[in-house]
């Protein structure tokens, strides 16, 4: 063994003697590894001994294996070929006697039957003439009608003609050989010549079943001891059975038997006839061999326990360098802690210390260790207090979380320290003294302080805020916080609290009664993990109690000591609501106004239209005066004059309470109303200006439109200025009569994912200029002379508070203005059901 690397020391002398022995006894010598080597060398050889020895006993076996099947396979050919002889000797016998005139078409039926019920594996007797035509057959009760042949039919072409020609051509019997996959797979054909005076005269045709020759003919033995099979000669199977091939893989293993088979031509057939036999598998091989795996596995076992033998040696000197590695380790930990270690005996006294805990007194451990109270680093002030903590400590009496003490260092510096203490017990489980760690908690305390200003600084802005902050636990009518503002208005009681929630129609408390009714969870629905990502929840309440409007803001959120709580922020609204009913006061003011002003400007064509009814009321009045003093009328007459007199007067009463209603000013009151009827109300309305302007008006109202929750006289408002803006458009264009027209439209329609009603009014005026556009619904402006401007801005106000969108654009025929259209929809309010107009469709006035 060689000496450690001079590399791994310092340059400052020889190495000392002693290390150089530690190095040696802790790394084998070159004689150690040999002795631990020999026994696992000598194992191996044994093992490799057994193997060959195996291999050698397997190879013999197959080599006999191999012999007998060789062996056996030659038996069953002889037998096999005594029998084909037996049979070719008994047809040549027959074909003899035929040559001689001594044998009959009857004859030979009757003899070849008698052969085929002696020999199952003859199927067919033919006697066939020298012209290739059938002079007599007979066959086997199994064979197929196809393959039968009639007396007097000739040879088919194919292999039987070959096989016939060959025969008349040697003049001695001729084998066929059988083919796989042709229509005589399963026979073998065997062909002997006919003679007369020299002359050939035909062949006797016997056919055998080679399912039938292999069975009768290979001997029992044979063909239970191994798979025998008949092979054409191109190695396809004709008839038995023959081994499933192995597995490519396996069979390049080198412990894999190769199969066991042998295969002889069957004489006197030739080549074209092949028996084969395959041995099935009976030798254990080396997974059967128990004797092969006793012997390896007590050798591998030899193997291991060497070779573990020698790695727990060399693991316990690894252990031992580890222990001593461990053990300076743990002595760098203890004197890189932050956190001060102290022992104390049962008495009292220091028996150690670490470095942190002499780095945060200042004091060494030669001066720490063997000192018994007082020590050293007690504040003289804190003495007797320290004293009493010690004693204490002695007498078990410790506290769980720790203690605070002040400390001081050397220097005469005092710091905030924390004390925790265990006992310490030895390795057997005996106490032997106590443990104290100490941690500087200066920088801590600081932190701590400094949180709580902050949190004095935070409770300041929440006592000055101007709204009202409470939080309350979900379920208890306790109040966990409430600002100042809050306990103003609603004292220190969580009534406010849950008040406001239950107003604002927010999540109210459970009932403590519903737990023990029904036995679920009050909380059942609400979220339990951390609520950092919740919205708050929006609400404006009105609260006699303080005479004020509140906006209510609530959240859920967890609480310091982790229950689930509800936060309500409320702030006074009061103002802001008083300045919107008065902005709502006007907007009414506004849109009464609108209405007086649009009646003013249709006063001469609605006292255009009174006129008429009223004149003829006169009419009918001053008729039937005359006639009645003249005697001149009937019964009839009179109260068919009488009845115009009524509808005339009906007429002009519907058209003034018509003008009422539009002129009334009321509250908005949305009901559900009926789409066709608001628009045949504000047509009549609209008609007379259009007639006195000379607008023809077409109108289209769907059929089946549903009902919208409006208020009926703001939408009829809105189409009757509609209507007149775009007959006043239509008189300024100047347009011929033929294209003086307005056209409203009622269409259902699904715009922003939801379903609307849009009214639209097309006229055939001169459209709208591109400033006009941008300032259409500009308050007080106006293309007219004597218009305030406020119209079409009140209109808009009216469909956008029906959560609807008014919109105006131009129609272009081309590049020239043909007219311009103004449309609004109204959404649909809930599922009401769908309503059908009186007189839905097109209609001209």
């Amino acid at each position: 063994m060689q000496d450690p690397p001079a590399s791994e020391f310092s340059s400052e002398g020889p190495l000392p003697n002693w290390w150089r022995h530690w190095w040696r006894s802790q790394t084998p010598t070159r004689q150690d590894r040999y002795a631990m080597l020999a026994p696992l060398a000598a194992v191996l050889l044994f093992l490799a001994a057994i193997i060959s020895a195996f291999v050698y006993l397997r190879l013999e076996e197959m080599d006999r294996e191999q012999e007998a099947v060789r062996r056996d396979v030659e038996y069953g050919q002889q037998r096999l070929r005594l029998r084909l002889l037996e049979r070719q000797e008994q047809l040549m016998r027959m074909a003899r006697d035929i040559s001689n005139k001594e044998v009959d078409p009857e004859e030979f039926v009757g003899r070849a039957e008698s052969m085929i019920a002696q020999y199952p594996e003859l199927l067919m007797l033919t006697w066939i003439d020298e012209r290739r035509r059938v002079t007599a057959s007979y066959a086997a009760p199994s064979l197929s009608i196809a393959q039968m042949r009639v007396p007097g039919e000739v040879l088919r072409p194919g292999e039987t003609e070959t096989m016939y020609s060959l025969a008349r051509d040697l003049q001695q019997p001729v084998y066929s050989q059988p083919v796989a996959g042709s229509d005589t797979s399963n026979l073998l054909q065997l062909h002997v010549p006919l003679a007369d005076q020299g002359k050939f005269a035909g062949v006797i045709l016997g056919e055998y079943s080679i399912d039938s020759l292999l069975r009768y003919g290979v001997p029992a033995e044979v063909a239970a001891k191994y798979a025998v099979a008949l092979l054409d000669g191109k190695g396809r199977v004709l008839a038995g059975t023959s081994v499933p091939p192995r597995n490519p893989a396996t069979q390049l293993l080198p412990w894999a038997a190769q199969p066991n088979e042998y295969e002889v031509p069957v004489s006197p057939v030739g080549n074209g006839l092949v028996v084969r036999a395959q041995a099935y598998r009976t030798g254990l091989g080396v997974i059967g061999s128990g004797l092969f795996w006793l012997v390896g596995a007590l050798s591998a076992m030899t193997a291991w326990m060497l070779i573990a033998n020698w790695r727990h040696t060399r693991r316990r000197m690894k252990v031992q360098q580890a222990l001593m590695a461990e053990t300076n380790f743990r002595r760098a930990m203890e004197n890189s802690m932050l956190t001060g270690m102290r022992a104390l005996d049962l008495h009292g006294r220091i028996t150690y210390v670490n470095a942190a805990f002499c780095q945060m007194t200042g004091w060494s451990e030669a001066e720490l260790v063997g000192r018994t109270p007082p020590f050293p680093y007690w504040p003289d002030e804190d003495r007797e207090l320290l004293m009493a903590r010690l004693d204490d400590e002695l007498r078990g009496r410790t506290i769980q979380g720790g203690f605070q003490v002040r400390v001081k260092r050397k220097d005469g510096s005092v710091f905030d320290a924390r004390l925790y203490v265990s006992p310490l017990v030895d390795a057997k489980g005996n106490q032997t003294g106590w443990m104290t760690s100490m941690t500087d908690i200066t920088e801590p305390t600081r932190i701590r302080e400094q949180l709580q200003a902050s949190h004095e600084r935070f409770t300041t802005v929440l006592e000055a805020l101007d709204a009202a902050v409470s939080v309350a636990p979900l379920g208890s009518e306790e109040l966990l916080f409430a600002n100042k503002l809050y306990r103003l208005w609603f004292g220190g009681r969580a009534g406010g609290h849950l008040g406001m929630v239950a107003q604002a129609g927010m999540t109210e408390t459970p009932r403590p009664s519903d737990e023990h009714l029904d036995d679920v969870d009050s909380f059942v629905g609400l979220p339990t993990n951390s609520l950092t990502s919740a919205s708050s929840e929006n609400a404006e309440i009105f609260v006699p109690e303080l005479g004020k409007w509140l906006e209510v803001r609530s959240r859920y959120l967890n609480w310091v000591d982790g229950r689930l709580a509800q936060m309500v922020i409320a702030t006074d609204i009061t103002t802001r609501r008083n300045a919107e009913e008065q902005a709502a006061a006007q907007a009414e003011r506004a849109q009464s106004a609108s209405r007086l002003i649009t009646m003013g400007e249709m006063a001469s064509s609605v006292a255009h239209e009174l006129n008429q009814p009223l004149t003829a009321i006169s009419n009918y009045c001053n008729g039937l005066m005359s006639r009645i003093r003249s005697k001149q009328i009937g019964e009839e007459d009179m109260l068919a004059a009488l009845d115009k007199t009524a509808r005339q007067a009906q007429r002009a009463g519907q058209i003034i309470q018509r003008i009422r209603s539009f002129v009334k000013r009321s509250e908005p009151n949305r009901t559900l109303s009926d789409v066709s009827l608001i628009v045949t109300e504000a047509l009549e309305l609209a008609e007379i200006e259009l007639r006195r302007r000379n607008v023809r008006m077409s109108h289209y109202v769907a059929a089946r439109l549903p009902h919208l929750m409006v208020d009926p006289i703001l939408i009829e408002q809105v189409l009757v200025n509609l209507l007149r803006n775009a007959a006043e458009a239509v008189e300024q264009a100047e347009r011929p009569t033929g294209r003086r027209s307005v056209e409203l439209r009622v269409l259902p329609k699904q715009t922003e994912q939801q379903q609307v009603v849009e009214f639209s009014v097309l006229d055939s005026g001169q459209g709208l200029a591109p400033e006009v556009m941008e300032r259409l619904y500009e308050a007080f402006f106006s293309t007219k002379a004597e218009g305030m401007g406020i119209g079409l801005n009140l209109c808009r106000s009216i469909v956008e508070s029906h959560h609807g969108r008014m919109q105006a654009e131009n129609i272009y025929n081309g590049s020239e203005v043909a007219g311009c259209r103004f449309s609004f929809w109204i959404p649909v309010s809930g599922t009401t059901s769908p309503i059908v107009g009186k007189d839905a469709g097109v209609t001209t006035a």
